[in-house]
């Protein structure tokens, strides 16, 4: 057993695994489950600091403080050289991720009960799309937030690749394969052959034969159905007196999970301030302030999540919606989601046919689509990718624990 794990540092959830005879390779990160919710809360009132699933309960019990989540959607944008305000001190946001991967670290090691000098981390496709110099400085700064964080030896594995060697290690002839893997930020996906003979092979490059993926994900998701659910409520879409459309940047903040902080800053609230007194429809514009006075943003983010997973599941769900200020509460069809992510699925369907061009393989000699990730539970884009190659059987995954699985796999072959 070797000093080396597989990290997969999620948009949502995180988890770490490590190759063990006879176990499960995925380490219990937090009241004995493998996931760690990739959060982070800074308590003011206890001035501790909070991770998990742990951090979301201090958050919602109303403790003073700042709730920080979808740390790595930080990654390779200009905010990662940034930094915010905690407790009235400013923390640099590499600092910020190097504590949360520290905090990995330390509880993957409490578990296993070693130290971890090597790992391989997961990365998706493209951190940014289009970008390749982008793309590189942020898999750079990750592996320096890494060792920061006190590992030596790093490497990288892409998350749908990581997906497949899970994926192989169970099945017993060989396969084409496409993995789809759709996380919080990111939908990446891979061709690959895989096979109970080719699993001893370090190097598998020429069983890959394509990958591709977009920077689109379940915080996307979450997003534009807040936009076409809930923000109506908070005034989005509504006019001034004059008839100009009340700014929307207000609403895509507190609609996208990192940039939810921005909508609390001192410049944003006075003009927040100065709008509301030019509203056609001020109550909705009241009923902003009292959220933002609130730093309820999170709060009603995760309202709209738990929507979005409901309606996985069911055509329609409903919106407890308690601490608006008059509450509301409110059903949301699975219609209504399916309409405001349509371009996003649109999006994503044709990278997978993208992709399948790239390697110059006909789409009913796939044998399997194999998914992966929080994100492919979502119904409209789980049938998109399935209608692209109707004769493949659908495999589900361990939503979250198929590439840190991987990941530790990998891990073991490079550093063993």
């Amino acid at each position: 057993m070797a000093n080396a794990c597989g990290v997969d540092f999620g948009t949502s959830n995180s988890t770490v695994g490590w190759v063990r005879p006879g176990h499960t390779s995925l380490l219990a990160l937090e009241d004995g489950k493998a996931t760690l919710p990739s959060v982070v809360f800074f308590n003011a009132d206890d001035e501790q600091v909070r991770y998990g699933r742990a951090a979301l309960a201090d958050y919602l019990e109303g403790y003073e403080g700042r709730l920080m989540r979808s740390l790595k959607s930080l990654l390779g944008t200009s905010l990662m050289d940034g930094q915010t305000e905690v407790a009235g001190r400013a923390l640099p946001f590499r600092q910020l991720l190097a504590h949360f991967i520290g905090e990995l670290r330390r509880r993957a090691q409490q578990q296993a009960g070693r130290e971890f000098t090597s790992a391989v981390f997961g990365r998706p496709v493209y951190f940014i799309d289009d970008d390749p110099a982008a793309d590189r400085l942020a898999e750079d700064t990750l592996a320096e937030i890494a060792r920061a964080a006190g590992f030596k030896e790093i490497g990288f594995q892409y998350e749908p690749i990581a997906a497949a060697f899970d994926y192989e290690s169970r099945i017993e002839k060989e396969e084409l394969v496409l993995i789809a893997d759709i996380g919080g930020g990111t939908s990446d996906f891979s061709l690959v052959r895989l096979g109970p003979d080719r699993t001893t092979r370090i190097e598998r490059r020429e069983d890959i034969l394509a990958t591709g993926g977009v920077h689109i994900g379940g915080t996307d998701f979450d997003k534009y159905l807040s936009l076409a659910s809930v923000m109506p409520l908070l005034g989005y879409g509504s006019a001034l007196v004059s008839g100009a459309p009340v700014p929307s940047s207000y609403y895509f903040n507190l609609a996208t999970w990192h940039t939810i902080n921005q909508a609390y800053t001192r410049k944003s609230t006075v003009q927040l301030e100065d709008l509301a007194r030019d509203a056609a429809e001020p109550a909705k514009l009241s009923r902003l302030r009292n959220l933002i006075d609130d730093r309820a943003g999170h709060w009603l983010a995760m309202r709209v999540e738990e929507a979005k997973i409901g309606l996985s599941g069911t055509p329609l769900v409903e919106l407890d919606l308690d601490r608006l200020s008059p509450p509301e509460r409110i059903q949301v069809g699975r219609a209504v989601f399916e309409t405001a992510i349509a371009g996003l699925v649109d999006q994503v369907g044709a990278t997978v046919q993208r992709l399948l061009g790239e390697a110059g393989v006909d789409a009913g000699k796939v044998d399997t689509v194999f998914f992966t990730g929080g994100s492919s539970g979502v119904a409209a884009l789980r049938e998109r990718i399935a209608a692209i190659v109707p004769q493949a059987r659908r495999v589900e995954g361990d939503l979250f624990g198929s590439i840190g699985s991987g990941l530790a796999i990998d891990a073991a072959r490079k550093f063993a």
